[in-house]
């Protein structure tokens, strides 16, 4: 019984031709995107979690991108780095701690590429292992889509990277350009129009329009919890509607907290994305950070993908994977 359910997920999740029974916006099952890499396991946005997530069988992988002082992407999650990284150990940049906006720290505008790889990742999340920290380098962007094209090249699956652009507008405000590196390294491997496996996010619709006219990439509109934006029906930031990032966006990727209320319901968000033609990739799946209505993660996965959702964000590849696998399985049983 048991080899038939393993051979039942094994079989849904490498067989996107198989049809997915909840209302996605293609019909097609909801691809996996790795949030950070395999952040729940090793330090965020690092080759070694990114490799880690594309074995558990991610569908993307997503790298958050920032810019160094030279004009280069690398793969943070914040534009500061002492949440990630050990530059609190490095004595040879203590004079580079600065205060913006209230917070003291060390900015990654203010570090070359080669400063910036001599320092090393380290656990972000509380509670999760830091058996890898210190080991593994900071990665650029080129550098992460050189290992996608080396995972394909090696016979593994077709992988999408998913890069958000973080802080555009302050890094333009200090003469970083962010649109120019990031379409030439996609030009780079190949990623050229809508057809390639890319999706380019963020939470500043700025960028998403100035991309719109340069590029035909898949752009997607993050949002916030609605705690954190005005409290209109569909608005996702003070000047943004669900209608309007339509103008621009191929999708948007609410906070999962905007997908269900407190009581459990469905709040009619994917519905009215998906009139409008917008794709939904919710963030963020995370064994380890459920909503308050659920008591485990399979609860959560449920309830989620039993929206339509077209995707998810999660730190735990592999549970996200079986977990498609799984409600796939069951509901196309008689």
């Amino acid at each position: 019984m048991f080899r038939l359910i393993f051979m039942g997920i094994f079989l849904m999740s490498a067989s996107p031709a198989l049809s997915w029974p909840y209302p996605t916006l293609s019909g097609e099952r909801p691809v996996v995107i790795a949030h950070r890499g395999a952040s729940g396991y090793v330090p965020e946005h690092t080759l070694e979690g990114y490799k880690l997530a594309m074995e558990m069988g991610a569908d993307f992988i997503e790298p958050d991108l920032v810019l160094t002082k030279d004009g280069i992407l690398i793969a943070r999650h914040d534009y500061y780095l002492s949440g990630s990284t050990d530059i609190a150990d490095h004595p040879e940049f203590a004079n580079r701690r600065k205060t913006l906006d209230g917070r003291a720290d060390w900015y990654v505008e203010d570090f070359t590429l080669a400063e910036i790889k001599t320092l090393r990742a380290r656990q972000a999340f509380p509670g999760r292992s830091k058996a890898f920290d210190d080991r593994f380098e900071i990665p650029t962007f080129d550098e992460i889509l050189a290992l996608v094209a080396d995972h394909e090249a090696a016979g593994g699956k077709q992988i999408g990277v998913y890069p958000e652009t973080k802080h555009p507008e302050h890094f333009k405000s200090i003469g970083l350009d962010f649109i120019a590196p990031l379409l030439q390294s996609l030009k780079r491997h190949g990623y050229v129009d809508e057809s390639a496996p890319v999706f380019i996010q963020s939470f500043e619709p700025g960028i998403l329009r100035d991309l719109k006219n340069q590029s035909t990439l898949r752009r997607i509109m993050l949002v916030f919890p609605k705690s954190e934006i005005v409290p209109q029906a569909d608005s996702l930031t003070p000047s943004v509607s669900l209608a309007q990032a339509a103008d621009f966006a191929h999708g948007v990727g609410p906070s999962k907290a905007l997908l269900i209320d407190a009581d459990g319901k469905d709040t009619g968000f994917v519905q009215r994305a998906h009139q409008l033609g917008l794709l939904v990739h919710p963030w963020t799946l995370r064994d380890d950070q459920l909503l308050p209505l659920f008591e485990n993660p399979a609860q959560e996965y449920e309830a989620i993908l039993g929206l339509g959702v077209d995707g998810f964000f999660t730190d735990f590849a592999n549970r996200g994977v079986l977990m498609r696998g799984l409600l796939g399985l069951e509901k196309a049983q008689p």
